[in-house]
């Protein structure tokens, strides 16, 4: 399916998040002004605190975007899961351009002109409002330019933290490794830039750039309310749904919300939330009611305790954990999607490898995929290095898990870090290593539920316990193919699966 047919089918999700990317850059770049401007002309006249405001906002632009986010998440009032803290990243990102360029625009006003209005008898506030600020417009409209692109264009990144936005089709495009996704995320956010860029241009070379300010200023106004107006608006109070960013959990959390609309509930995704640290960190926190979550993973990187291989062992243990923390841990949903290290068919065959074991002679010359949380957890690399003696001469590289078998059919690594459900290792005629050491944890399936959030909405615990044990690993593996190799979407393949399991009430 080409494109533009893939587009005409998703017409109206993609109005949709094209609204929401609007909104997001547009109500960013207007409070920027509304603080940057004012901020401007005070540093022309306290130009010792130009300084520390400048160094502020410079501070502001180096930090990544996604780092930012993640600092932004936990911070009180101003932090969460959500538009929210999107719009602060973006407002924050916005400051320097408009800051700068209204001190200089107004610094760079002949003093002769200045003396001038003086003479005539103008106070320092008809001064700045008749003289200064008229003057210096072009230079400040031209900050303006800058912030407003500089919003259109961060604003796909957003959706790593659940705000919306075109982004969304762009991370679940890298997810599920289809061009079509991200090409229909990425077009539109920068035909929206380049329309921003185009139309400020304009305003800036007017023959009255005050007066066309003025009208552009209004229809900013119009559209940050129309397109705030379908930004998520649910009747009561909806049940949450997240998800990690990688494609299996993209269909758990479709196969969630599906089942729970099924039964009545008002359902918000919060989809492509990131690793596994954000999406503990929003339910706990209530931000999000509920994701799915792998006991190996809740029991080394949550609850810090030492890795074990008895599946019954580790469920109890992250029972009791997580009770601890305000959380409910349902019942698996029939499925261990433990770690896989896979390789090329032919790689494997010239190493000799069958087993992880048999990499040690050849570890030196290893290219390795990863992704970034792998690094860091107690039953990642470093236990896996330990474990089995493995002496890597190669230094390991970093990528989003969607893109790690791109790299491994590509001949970019030797071998990826996988997990034993993804679709793309038959798709691909892979190969998964055996752990001959075991080293490995269980990683059963469980659905992860804000206990206050059980009180909210009465009757959500059941309705999840209804998917126990009714994903086995293989019917797991055929869906995550569906959306891998087949490009079909998350949504269509959970729903299709809840039908075929006899799980959708309604006809």
């Amino acid at each position: 399916m080409g494109l533009l047919t893939f587009i005409a089918e998703r017409w109206s999700e993609l109005l949709r998040l094209t609204a929401e990317h609007i909104f997001l850059a547009l109500l960013a770049t207007a409070i920027a002004v509304a603080i940057g401007l004012p901020l401007g002309i005070v540093m022309t006249r306290a130009p010792r605190l130009a300084r520390y405001l400048l160094g502020f906002a410079n501070l502001c632009q180096t930090i990544p975007s996604l780092a930012l986010f993640g600092f932004l998440i936990p911070v009180p009032f101003i932090g969460g899961i959500g538009a929210r803290t999107a719009i602060v990243a973006l407002v924050l990102y916005a400051l320097l351009p408009i800051m700068r360029n209204t001190y200089t625009g107004i610094r760079e006003v002949n003093p002769a002109v200045l003396e001038a209005a003086t003479g005539m008898g103008m106070t320092a506030s008809e001064r700045l409002r008749m003289v200064e600020l008229p003057l210096a417009l072009p230079i400040i409209l031209a900050g303006v330019r800058i912030a407003t692109v500089v919003s259109v264009g961060t604003a796909t990144i957003a959706a790593a933290i659940g705000a919306g936005g075109l982004g969304t089709y762009v991370f679940r495009g890298i997810a599920t490794v289809d061009p079509r996704l991200i090409l229909a995320g990425a077009l539109p956010s920068a035909l929206l830039a380049l329309m921003a860029d185009g139309l400020l241009g304009l305003v800036e070379r007017s023959a009255r750039p005050g007066h066309a300010a003025g009208i552009l200023a209004l229809v900013t106004a119009v559209l940050i309310g129309a397109t705030a107006l379908p930004y998520e608006r649910h009747a009561g109070k909806p049940v949450v749904i997240g998800s990690k960013n990688f494609t299996e959990q993209l269909v758990l959390g479709e196969t969630l919300a599906a089942l729970l609309e099924d039964r009545g509930f008002s359902v918000v995704r919060k989809l492509n939330l990131g690793g596994t640290s954000l999406c503990h960190a929003a339910v706990q926190s209530g931000q999000i009611d509920l994701y799915v979550e792998y006991t190996g993973t809740a029991l080394t990187d949550i609850l810090k305790k030492p890795v074990s291989s008895d599946p019954a062992a580790v469920l109890r243990t992250v029972h009791e954990g997580y009770d601890g923390l305000g959380l409910t841990v349902g019942p698996s949903l029939g499925f261990n999607n433990t770690f896989a290290l896979v390789m090329r068919r032919a790689e494997a065959r010239e190493r000799g490898a069958k087993r992880i074991s048999d990499l040690v002679p050849t570890a030196d010359t290893l290219r390795i995929g990863l992704f970034g949380e792998f690094l860091e957890r107690e039953d990642g690399l470093p236990g896996l290095v330990k474990a089995y003696g493995l002496h890597l001469g190669v230094r390991p590289r970093e990528m989003d898990l969607g893109l790690l078998y791109q790299a491994l059919s590509e001949d970019q690594v030797d071998l990826a870090v996988g997990s034993a459900t993804d679709g793309l290792i038959a798709a691909l005629d892979l190969v998964v290593l055996e752990d001959d050491k075991r080293y490995f944890p269980p990683y059963d399936a469980v659905p992860v539920i804000n206990r206050k959030s059980l009180a909210t909405h009465p009757g959500l615990e059941a309705a999840v316990a209804a998917l126990a044990g009714r994903m086995d690993e293989a019917s797991m593996r055929r869906m995550n193919h569906a959306v891998d190799g087949e490009h079909r979407s998350p949504a269509e393949v959970a729903r299709e699966f809840l039908r075929q399991a006899g799980l959708l009430a309604a006809r």
